[in-house]
C-alpha cells in the first residue's frame, strides 16, 4: 500500500513537472496558418500590458536565431476598446512601414514613461514624432484595412480561446502563456515537435 503511495505520489509530480517546462495547451480548434509549409508562431499582445513587455527581450533575443522554416507574426490582441485603440494604431504603422521604429518605443514609453497612449488622439501625437502627418496617421487609423486587420486579430484570439496577454500560438494548434525564458523554451520544443510532425507526412 505504502509503495502504491509513493508511486502515485512520483507519478503526479512527474506529471506537474512536466506541465511547468512545458506550459502549453493543445488548441481545441486548430487554426490556419498564413504561409503554408512554415510553421507559425504568433504572439498576441498589448503595449499596456507588464507581462508582455517582460516577454519582449525573450522574444526579440529569440528573433535572432529564428529558424527559416519559422513565420513569426505579432498580433495586438483586441478584446476591449482600449486594446483595440492599440491594435489600430500598431496596423496603421505598419501599413506606414513603421513598425520595427516605433514597436519597442511605444512599449517602453507606456511601461516605464508611463505615457497613457491609449487612445487615437495620443496615438497620434506619438507617431508624429517618427515624422508621421497626422492627418494621414488618422485616416489611415481608420481606414477600411486597419478595421479588416483588427476584426481579425479579434476573431483569431475568439478562435484560440484567448482571454489575455502575453499568449504565443505555435502552428495554430498550441497555446502557450508565460513572461519569461521559459516560453521561449517551450515555443522550441513545439516548433521541434510540429517539424517532426511535418517529416512523418
Amino acid at each position: 500500500m505504502f509503495k502504491r503511495l509513493v508511486a502515485a505520489l512520483l507519478l503526479s509530480l512527474t506529471a506537474v513537472a512536466a506541465h511547468a517546462e512545458t506550459n502549453y495547451s493543445v488548441i481545441s480548434k486548430p487554426g490556419r496558418v498564413e504561409k503554408p509549409g512554415l510553421i507559425e508562431v504568433r504572439e498576441f499582445f498589448w503595449y499596456g500590458c507588464p507581462h508582455c513587455y517582460n516577454l519582449e527581450p525573450h522574444l526579440n533575443g529569440w528573433l535572432k536565431t529564428k529558424p527559416a522554416d519559422v513565420n513569426f507574426i505579432r498580433t495586438p490582441a483586441a478584446l476591449n476598446p482600449v486594446w483595440e485603440a492599440n491594435a489600430r494604431g500598431y496596423y496603421t504603422a505598419e501599413i506606414m512601414g513603421l513598425v520595427e521604429k516605433t514597436h519597442e518605443p511605444l512599449f517602453k514609453a507606456v511601461q516605464t514613461g508611463r505615457k497613457r497612449l491609449f487612445d487615437q488622439a495620443s496615438l497620434t501625437q506619438f507617431y508624429s514624432s517618427f515624422g508621421v502627418n497626422a492627418a494621414t496617421f488618422a485616416s489611415t487609423y481608420n481606414s477600411f484595412a486597419v478595421s479588416g486587420k483588427v476584426g481579425q486579430s479579434k476573431a483569431l484570439a475568439q478562435q484560440y480561446g484567448i482571454d489575455g496577454v502575453p499568449a504565443v500560438i505555435v502552428n495554430g494548434k498550441y497555446l502557450v502563456k508565460g513572461e519569461g525564458p521559459q516560453v521561449i523554451a517551450t515555443i522550441n520544443e513545439l516548433i521541434a515537435k510540429e517539424r517532426a510532425a511535418n517529416k512523418k507526412k
